[in-house]
């Protein structure tokens, strides 16, 4: 598109485009991000744990509990009978040295409560180390 300018005989065309319009809406632009941008971004300072997928190395002295969707928790694979009895095997087992693992298998479908209170148990009866077990992500899908 050119536009010329003037009423002479020699026709000049003007091919400069007036920039000066679009520095006006980008300077109006930069100017509300940098106004939104804090209130939208306003978080608690905290430092995020690193996510690493480590392969789970079984050891015969590891203990696995599990608990079902219906809140049964099983030491290795035998049914425990109540809390009390839970926390009685931990506590025989948190004086061994050295004191094994305790890795909780949760069924996707337990409330939290279940596992909550095995995570209490295993608190209260001296244990160090704790870890959930899940499945990779392709895995889980199916």
């Amino acid at each position: 598109m050119a536009i010329s300018i003037g009423g002479g005989e020699e026709d000049e065309v003007l091919s400069a485009i007036n920039t000066t319009p679009l520095v006006d809406v980008m300077l109006v632009l930069l100017i509300i991000f940098l106004i939104t941008i804090p209130v939208a971004i306003q978080t608690v300072p905290v430092t995020l744990p690193k996510a690493s997928n480590v392969a789970t190395q079984t050891k015969p002295e590891n203990i696995i509990l599990a608990v079902d969707r219906e809140g049964d928790v099983f030491w290795n694979s035998e049914k425990m009978i109540d809390n009390r009895e839970l926390l009685a095997r931990i506590k025989s087992v948190a004086t061994t040295v050295p004191q094994p693992e305790i890795h909780v298998r949760g069924d996707k479908d337990a409330r939290f409560e279940f596992i909550g209170r095995v995570i209490v148990d295993c608190q209260r009866g001296g244990i160090r180390k704790v870890a959930f077990i899940t499945e990779p992500n392709g895995r889980a899908e199916q």
